[in-house]
């Protein structure tokens, strides 16, 4: 007859059932029977740690959500609103900051915050080289704004990009500052933060932001090569931007001279030092350069006895400069010679075929002013200058023109026309189709086009 075993469990396994029967607080505190007390010390650690992580998110989200307040969309004031870019209220919120390239030539725009608030307000300043331009609002309607930080971050540090790329607003993406003093331009003495927040057309002028929610810089554009975020992001330091609005900015001369770093294969080839001076590869006509005698083949040393390497230092050595001229040491067949280079503002533009003329500001427009010659019907568009206000506003060759701000467009009246304002063309292209064209030839100059639903730059400029 077989025998029944009876297995009788050890103290451990019976310990393990009557706790899995327990409620979960007392389970939880059941080891604390049988062993030290220094076993709760981890458990409170952990408890430390997640209450210190919910309070960082909590502090970073109210940073996240100030900065967002003070982040600014900016339109058009010409009754069209088209999207220029983003901006943030500096300081005590009467003054918003943003790219020279966002509000480009106009001298008013709409600024709309994430509340849908719209105010007119006036751009005061404008820097093209640095690309920095400040606009002034009639009186702080949208509160306060950021505080600009003092100093550079350091490497590493996380940042927040803010705005509205490709046209989606209240926009936040976050990175690490790759690099704190990065020069872009070698004609431009600006050193611009890198980092690695994503940001696209329509980003340029919003802020960039540290941990503490204060303001390093804006955002302006990304790497070159491409229109679309690659990895890597420009932002211009918020200490320059002080300094621009409190006037103490020089302005970039336009030296109309082409130079290039001296390698080694150039250093052999011309029997110089490599890395001593800048090869000077084109002087423009009647340019400050060509003024002060330079010539194509000589090599800039010296600017004001300030040693020149490679031609991003030629930027910054002029904007160090104390008066209306500097000297600039030159090697010139083999021989050192002092070029006296002035530095006044010049009243004349350099065009492509690089005849000099007396700059004009044109009040009233003709259709040969706006770059259209008719065929013989009088209303269709036989020839459209390429680069010309009717073309940059979107009309072409083949169009017919319909109406003028909405009055019938005969011969007899576009044979006369004179735009002193910007006008609204109805045009029948080619295959049948209709569009209203704007024409406004005092604004930018500068196509906008429609890329992911926000109306950007033209695709062959990198900056945003």
């Amino acid at each position: 007859m077989p025998r029944t075993v009876t297995m009788i469990p050890t103290p451990a396994q019976m310990l393990r059932k009557t706790i899995a029967h327990m409620p979960l607080s007392r389970r939880l505190f059941a080891p604390l029977s049988r062993r030290p007390l220094l076993r709760l010390v981890p458990l409170l650690a952990l408890c430390i740690t997640l209450a210190g992580a919910i309070a960082d998110r909590a502090q970073a989200a109210a940073m996240l959500d100030r900065g967002l307040a003070a982040t600014l969309v900016v339109y058009t004031d010409d009754g069209d609103e088209k999207l220029l870019g983003s901006a943030v209220l500096w300081r005590d919120g009467r003054l918003a900051v943003t790219n020279a390239h966002v509000v480009k030539r106009y001298t008013r725009v709409i600024l709309r915050n994430r509340d849908g608030q719209l105010v007119s307000a006036s751009v005061i300043l404008r820097d093209e080289k640095r690309d920095i331009a400040v606009v002034e609002l009639p009186d702080p309607v949208f509160g306060p704004g950021l505080i600009p930080a003092t100093g550079l971050p350091a490497l590493g540090d996380e940042v927040y990009a803010l705005g509205a790329p490709l046209q989606t607003t209240s926009t936040v993406t976050r990175g690490i500052v790759s690099a704190t003093e990065r020069q872009v331009l070698a004609a431009v003495p600006v050193r611009y933060i890198q980092h690695d927040a994503a940001i696209n057309p329509g980003s340029s002028g919003g802020p960039l932001l540290d941990a503490a929610g204060r303001v390093l810089g804006i955002n302006a554009r990304v790497a070159d090569g491409s229109r679309l975020y690659v990895g890597i992001s420009y932002a211009i330091p918020a200490w320059l931007i002080d300094r621009a609005i409190a006037g103490d900015l020089l302005p970039v001369p336009d030296l109309g001279v082409t130079t290039r770093p001296i390698d080694r294969r150039i250093s052999a080839a011309l029997g110089v030092a490599k890395g001593v001076g800048v090869l000077v590869d084109n002087v423009n006509p009647a340019s400050l350069g060509d003024r002060a005698g330079l010539h194509a083949g000589d090599i800039i040393i010296a600017v004001d006895g300030v040693t020149i390497t490679e031609p991003g230092d030629l930027a910054f050595a002029l904007d160090r400069r104390a008066g209306a001229a500097v000297i600039l040491t030159v090697r010139r067949d083999g021989m050192e010679t002092a070029v006296t280079l002035g530095l006044e503002t010049q009243s004349v533009s350099i065009d492509d075929d690089g005849a000099s003329r007396s700059i004009a500001i044109i009040r009233a427009y003709d259709l040969a002013r706006l770059g259209l010659h008719l065929a013989q019907d009088g209303v269709t568009v036989d020839v459209i200058s390429p680069a010309s206000p009717a073309f940059l506003a979107g009309m072409d060759q083949g169009d017919t023109i319909l109406t003028v701000n909405g009055q019938p467009a005969t011969s007899e009246l576009l044979a006369t026309l004179k735009v002193s304002r910007p006008i609204l063309v109805l045009v029948r292209r080619p295959d049948g189709r209709t569009l209203h064209v704007t024409v406004d030839p005092w604004s930018n100059g500068t196509r906008t086009r429609p890329v992911g639903g926000a109306n950007v730059l033209d695709p062959a400029v990198v900056i945003f």
